[in-house]
């Protein structure tokens, strides 16, 4: 992302528990004080997910936190919130999800400019094997990192 989004969330169990084949940028429908609440960083991507529903593509569970002077204007912290995106898009995503039985994971959401958008992915779910291939390799370059850097500094 460019040097111009500031990140206020990220899903880190994504990338642990699917395989991130393809990412989107999405707007989302949000009202005042969730924007508020948003801007200051009280919102949590922890098990949401994304669902197509009657052409439309919604986030599910991601909490957002009420803004603490919105009072009456407060909405439900985990209500479906609708993302935008262009349909061919979402006509896409949902030929991808039926074929392939492929999932959409929200990956982190951002501010660009002064908008709120969110970035999801088209992921593969890994098996448990798979996650240890990944902790395996991990440690692998981590000691080679390791090494090399000792090495520099003899």
């Amino acid at each position: 992302m460019a040097d111009k989004n500031k990140i206020l969330a990220q899903n880190k169990k994504a990338h642990h528990d699917y395989f991130v084949l393809e990412t989107f940028e999405t707007g989302i429908e949000l009202f005042g004080t969730e924007v508020k609440s948003i801007r200051q960083g009280k919102l949590n991507l922890k098990d949401s997910y994304v669902v197509v529903r009657d052409g439309e593509v919604f986030i599910k569970n991601m909490h957002v936190s009420p803004y603490e002077k919105g009072n009456i204007f407060n909405k439900d912290p985990l209500r479906d919130r609708k993302l935008l995106m262009h349909k061919k898009e979402i006509r896409r995503l949902i030929g991808e999800v039926q074929r392939q039985s492929y999932t959409i994971v929200p990956l982190s959401v951002y501010l660009k400019g002064s908008l709120v958008k969110v970035s999801i992915c088209l992921a593969k779910g890994k098996k448990l094997y798979d996650k240890r291939d990944d902790a395996a390799q991990k440690d692998a370059n981590r000691s080679i990192d390791r090494a090399v850097k000792a090495k520099q500094y003899e």
